[in-house]
């Protein structure tokens, strides 16, 4: 199997997605096929080898509408359908402009006659004036309307288009009999001609709007593509070259200028900067990258010069992987639109027959309607009961075709679709999936997993404590200096923490490692240090004072480490995973839409219950391995709950499936 993707000219309205869906569908190997009127997109999938795409484009153009495959590199191909978007936009503010133009005449020389009875000059030039400007709006402005009638007809899969252009002709064909029947040709007939253009500006004015909703809707797109970088400037042949950034070629050696944008996908071999990455990661703030480091396309070099050698290009690199992912969430179908499609399929016929029986009501019980018609004399003057009966039947049977539309359900759904998915690629959230967006409505609780998550994912020093007569630069010295040939993370945080504050530990010349206790260390100098917990330094017999860690802070999902040297007590230090800057308030906007937030952890409960406090969530399960978690979210969705989870990690990969 393969997905071939096509873009589709000609599409208008829900019966067209239809007429070109069944086409595709009859060519011999083609498994599904998936039209979106919104983009204006086809996705075909086709047993492999066949059938070929030439096939398809001539059964599309059997139904009336041109299929052209899109298989040009990504930014060309959004050029075209930008392109052909504005060509699709302008033929329809044409087609609107000129249907106004011949509709508000008619409209100003109906009025005389709708309330006073005057038929200027004489009755005979109205009804000739009337039907001769009513075809000029039917014909010439509703053309393409007329055309794609047909079309859909004679494919058996009748569009909305053949409601419009029933109802205007029928209204047309009544100014020509008002014609004969002035000349005395035939019985006289009512004119209703003038409704005929009328029907076709209204239409051609809502295409108009769909197209500039369709336009606005794919801009998304477009945004996402201008975040790359132009140009690029590489060095060739030991030259440094301008060249266009779609020519970069995996190997190339980029040369990146603060404030540029880097051209592609790659890692750092020379120089150092802070790259501003939000445009892929949300962050913020500027991160440092070095030598050895991978940097992203379309990311900005914030400080030095950097040189950068190419791994991904063009449809491989990141901002094309993010651009395709957006397309795939914009072309998907979402469950309430396999509802719509259905009531689209009988949509037309439906009210191709509820027209006609309402003909044949008011031609069998004209009294009794003609009632209801009296009623609305109050408040829709033009409308005279007294007229006959087939009159008001042929008034009637035109207003049901005409006010009858599924455009609105075929457009709404594919353009809500657009512009969600659009809006969330410009906030950093890329939706993989339409029926993603449906399904978050209804999504009751909301899981977290806590490490990475909500916290950083990684141990630093918080709190230090140093004891009677001792100072933090001892207490960070002695830490430090013992943890420095240990590679646990608690360690490595306390040297991390005692570089940053300028004090470079010295390395032990012994160690003595208690696994889940602590460590003896003793220094170049001969300072035997101990770090470990407050039970560990009591067994070392070293006396520790207790209420140098508040009782608080001791029970909060700290981990406290105790420092002595040479059985003198240093002091303690606390070392926790903390909170993600934004954690509390992401939580309680999340609280305040309704959502009951729950956090899952493999953590210690206290480590686990102290954090779920800090942010707001109550529900707190710890201490579950990965099986574990998938257990807890089968439970609440056992228990009714529709659950979505934020998690980071492959222990979190079970529970997020």
């Amino acid at each position: 199997m393969k997905t071939l993707n096509f873009r589709v000219d000609g599409l208008h309205c829900a019966g067209c997605v239809q007429a070109v869906e069944k086409a595709l569908r009859s060519v011999d190997g083609v498994e599904s096929a998936s039209v979106n009127l919104a983009t204006g997109s086809a996705s075909v999938a086709v047993t492999a080898g066949r059938p070929q795409s030439e096939g398809l484009v001539e059964a599309v153009a059997a139904a009336g509408y041109a299929l052209s495959l899109r298989e040009e590199p990504g930014a060309e191909r959004h050029e075209a359908a930008a392109a052909a978007d504005t060509r699709q936009l302008n033929a329809a503010r044409r087609g609107m402009l000129l249907a106004w133009v011949v509709t508000f005449p008619v409209m100003v020389w109906m009025i005389p006659e709708m309330f006073f009875g005057i038929m200027w000059p004489t009755p005979l030039l109205f009804h000739a004036g009337m039907t001769l400007l009513a075809a000029l709006g039917v014909f010439v402005a509703g053309g393409s309307t007329l055309a794609s009638a047909a079309r859909s007809l004679r494919m058996r899969a009748p569009s909305m288009d053949v409601l419009i252009a029933l109802g205007s002709l029928a209204a047309l064909v009544t100014g020509a009999g008002a014609v004969l029947g002035g000349l005395g040709v035939t019985a006289p007939i009512l004119n209703y001609a003038g409704i005929a253009p009328m029907i076709m500006a209204f239409h051609l004015s809502g295409r108009y709007v769909e197209s500039r909703a369709r336009g606005r809707a794919s801009e998304a797109i477009r945004r996402l593509l201008t975040l790359g970088a132009k140009t690029a400037r590489v060095v060739r042949d030991d030259t440094e070259q301008v060249i266009d950034a779609r020519d970069v070629q995996v190997g190339d050696v980029m040369l990146v200028r603060p404030g540029e944008k880097i051209p592609a996908d790659g890692t750092v071999i020379h120089g150092r900067s802070a790259i501003d990455e939000s445009m892929a990661t949300g962050e913020s703030l500027p991160v440092e990258h070095k030598t050895g480091d991978r940097v992203i396309g379309a990311s900005v070099n914030m400080t030095g010069l950097l040189k950068v050698r190419a791994t991904r290009v063009g449809e491989d690199s990141f901002l094309s992987q993010v651009i395709r992912l957006v397309e795939q969430a914009q072309t998907s179908r979402v469950p309430i639109q396999a509802f719509a499609d259905r009531v689209i399929a009988v949509f037309v016929p439906a009210v191709l027959v509820l027209a006609a029986l309402t003909f044949i009501a008011w031609l069998l019980f004209p009294e009794p309607l003609r009632t209801v018609a009296s009623w609305t004399q109050g408040f829709l003057p033009w409308v005279d009961p007294d007229r006959s009966a087939f009159s008001l039947a042929l008034l009637a049977a035109i207003a049901t075709l005409v006010i009858a539309c599924p455009c609105a359900l075929g457009l709404a759904t594919p353009t809500a679709l657009m512009v969600g998915s659009g809006i969330g690629a410009a906030n950093g959230v890329l939706i993989r999936r339409g029926a993603a967006i449906q399904r978050m409505r209804d999504v009751t609780t909301i899981v977290f997993d806590k490490t990475g998550t909500l916290t950083v994912g990684q141990p630093a020093v918080v709190a230090l404590l140093p004891a009677t007569g001792a100072s933090e630069e001892e207490l960070l010295d002695c830490a430090a200096s013992a943890e420095s040939g240990s590679a646990h993370p608690i360690a490595q945080a306390i040297v991390a923490r005692a570089r940053a504050a300028g004090r470079e530990p010295r390395a032990p010349q012994g160690l003595e490692d208690h696994p889940g206790r602590g460590i003896v260390a003793t220094t170049a100098s001969g300072e035997r240090v101990l770090a470990g917990t407050e039970d560990f330094l009591r067994e070392m017999g070293v006396p520790v004072d207790r209420e140098l860690v508040p009782e608080a802070e001791a029970s909060d999902g700290r981990s406290w480490i105790w420092i002595a040297s040479n059985e003198r007590l240093i002091g303690a230090m606390a070392v926790a995973d903390e909170l993600k800057a934004d954690a509390a308030e992401a939580v309680a906007s999340l609280k305040a839409l309704g959502l009951s937030p729950v956090m899952l952890s493999g953590d210690h409960p206290s480590a686990a219950e102290a954090i779920g406090a800090r942010v707001g969530i109550s529900r707190v399960h710890a201490g579950v391995l990965p099986a574990g978690k998938v257990h807890e979210i089968r439970k609440l969705q056992e228990a009714g709950e529709v659950v979505a989870m934020v998690g980071d990690g492959i222990n979190d990969a079970p529970a997020l499936a």
